[in-house]
């Protein structure tokens, strides 16, 4: 299963085990059921656990800081650094562990536009693990990649576990990137999401100076070529609302605006699959079959048929899958100029209206602003909706400061006439524990309505008196109460404060946006 090579897999590793060099997919299902990584579901999907880390890690993930980045990134919080003495005794003590041990190795790429992808090669201590980055990332065709090609390399040993009195880590977990010398490792986590999201880091520290905007984004084309983006954090929606069977999936998480268009980053796509059903999401239902991989989503010992319902390991049970799995899917994903922008948070407060329209000034703020609600298990710890603001709807996997990026949205939308729509996939009438999530039918239609310009001048639309966005009066196929987030409150006054609350909330968060227009502060809420 594994072959000879001439060169080394990564630089200074020796001695390896065996190393099954792009490997197909059959043999690493095979591989990982074998050597015990997982089982298959009735599906055809392979089940894995990924033990005490079942989402990412943020507080463990760090930048070197080096002579070439020093300048560029957004130290803080966010980018914490990591000096160069330590990546180097962290690389070693890597590399001796995985001395004598089999390795599984996928060459591919990021970025289905072929004059801004980078090639990427992940080394992986487990099988399912490799089998995850060959559904995630762009598969080469035979002969395209040679072996020692890769522009950026990911070296992932979940067994290695850091110790931060000598590493310098916060804990056994880590995450760290060296964007002078591309170069990713992993440890101490079984979460595979940490491959892709450190990959999308890269991506979001090199493309800007080729004058290419990376996005956290899903994207659509519709029947008559109009290109959709859906922005959001982790349990937003953009997955189930990208995979519409009415148009062309081009992607669920990670994109490229150039000046020719839109570009998928990834070959694959990492569904959030609790409470998944064939009904609401049957694209998906059928992508989880054999050659996908199934995290954490409970499984029968006697059927293998997977509990989509159950939560009992984790809320944030995932399926990764090759975009080709969808029917409708875009081959390469590529499309051209967004038409509409769709904003989605999940707000847990039950406050922000369903659907509103966001003039220019207005989607400079919310990009800004990136509200939402962390949903339980997208990170560890979070165990309950959380309120939070991530710029860019992507904070997490920005390096360089996120008005840098603003500024880029603006000049697109700018120049090619995009609609922009805020749009509320979570509570209504109360917060979380006492109103309820608004009906995805409802969702899907709101966002129908705003990619074919069904809300545009003839639409009736009233100004939101706390958040200074304009709501639509009537929207196809949504009742007109279901518009009024007010007024599915028992309480109004109990909503009127609660508004007034989040409001003052946006408010002290974008405060830290000290340089940015005048115009775009004011377009924010009002408490």
């Amino acid at each position: 299963m594994g072959r000879v090579v001439e060169v080394p897999v990564v630089p200074g590793l020796a001695n390896t085990g065996r190393v099954f060099w792009n490997i197909g997919t059959a043999k690493l299902v095979e591989a990982a059921i074998w050597r015990g990584e997982g089982r298959l579901s009735s599906s055809g999907a392979l089940a894995v656990l990924t033990g005490k880390y079942t989402g990412r890690s943020p507080e463990d993930k760090f930048i070197v800081d080096d002579a070439e980045s020093r300048s560029k990134v957004a130290w803080g919080h966010v980018n914490k650094g990591f000096t160069e003495d330590q990546f180097s005794r962290l690389y070693s003590r890597m590399l001796a562990y995985l001395q004598s041990r089999d390795l599984f190795v996928f060459d591919g790429y990021v970025g289905a536009d072929p004059a801004h992808r980078l090639s990427v090669r992940v080394v992986n201590e487990f099988a399912w693990h490799n089998l995850f980055a060959r559904q995630l990332f762009l598969r080469p065709a035979p002969g395209e990649l040679a072996d020692d090609a890769a522009e950026c390399t990911v070296v992932c040993a979940p067994g290695f576990k850091a110790d931060p009195e000598i590493d310098g880590t916060r804990s056994e977990a880590f995450v760290v990137l060296n964007l002078t010398k591309r170069m990713i490792l992993i440890g101490g986590t079984h979460y595979a999401g940490e491959m892709k999201k450190s990959v999308f880091t890269m991506m979001n520290y090199l493309l800007p100076a080729a004058g290419v905007l990376p996005m956290h984004c899903a994207a659509n084309i519709g029947p008559t070529g109009n290109t959709a983006l859906f922005f959001g954090l982790s349990g937003t929606g953009k997955t189930t609302l990208s995979a519409d069977p009415a148009r062309q999936l081009i992607g669920d998480d990670e994109h490229g605006w150039s000046q020719l268009g839109v570009f998928n980053f990834e070959g694959g796509c990492y569904a959030k699959c609790i409470g998944l059903t064939r009904e609401n999401e049957p694209q998906i239902w059928e992508a989880i079959r054999f050659g996908s991989i199934m995290e954490n989503v409970v499984v029968d010992d006697d059927t293998a048929e997977p509990d989509y319902s159950s939560d009992a390991i984790t809320e944030n049970t995932r399926a990764a899958y090759p975009v080709d799995f969808i029917p409708n899917a875009v081959i390469p994903g590529v499309g051209g100029h967004p038409t509409a922008l769709i904003f989605l948070t999940a707000d847990a407060t039950g406050v922000m209206p369903p659907i509103s329209r966001l003039e220019p000034d207005q989607a400079m703020y919310h990009f800004l602003s990136g509200y939402t609600s962390k949903l339980a298990g997208t990170e560890r710890g979070i165990l309950t909706p959380q309120s939070t603001f991530s710029s860019c709807f992507g904070e997490p996997f920005l390096p360089l400061p996120p008005a840098e990026y603003a500024e880029m949205l603006r000049s697109r939308i700018k120049q090619h006439g995009s609609r922009v729509y805020l749009i509320n996939t979570g509570w209504i009438g109360g917060p979380y524990g006492v109103g309820s999530r608004i009906k995805l039918r409802y969702t899907r239609a709101m966002v129908q309505a705003a990619v074919e310009g069904l809300l545009d001048d003839d639409v009736e639309y009233r100004l939101h008196p706390v958040f200074n966005v304009l709501v639509p009066t009537t929207c196809p196929s949504v009742p007109a109460e279901i518009l009024d987030a007010r007024s599915q409150w028992a309480d109004p006054d109990a909503y009127d404060a609660a508004a007034r609350k989040l409001a003052a909330e946006f408010q002290a968060n974008f405060s830290r946006f000290t340089s940015v227009d005048e115009t775009i502060k004011a377009a924010g809420p009002r408490p």
